[in-house]
């Protein structure tokens, strides 16, 4: 699913304008994408979390020359579904 089949899907059942429904997830999209980029925690109760984890740098090799290199720190997005998801992805 891309962000235009979002988009469609709210303008079919919401009955938005596609401008208005753009608007809509494009702002969403914002918001959860400032809050992580300052570190905090996205819940989406019934869906999931989205949780940054910090990976400290730690040491490498090059595949190709074998050369030891130092792969730099980051932090690194990771997302945990809820129970009602995996329920509904895996019913009994």
């Amino acid at each position: 699913m891309t962000k235009a089949d979002i988009v469609e899907r709210i303008y079919e059942k919401v009955g938005f304008s596609k401008k208005e429904a753009t608007d809509v997830v494009e702002s969403i999209f914002e918001i959860i994408k400032a809050h992580l980029e300052r570190g905090e925690k996205i819940k989406i109760s019934g869906f999931g979390n989205f949780v940054l984890n910090t990976k400290r740098p730690r040491k490498g090799r090059n595949p190709q020359t074998g050369e030891e290199i130092v792969i730099s720190g980051r932090r690194v997005l990771s997302f945990k579904p809820s129970p009602v998801l995996k329920k509904a992805i895996n019913p009994l």
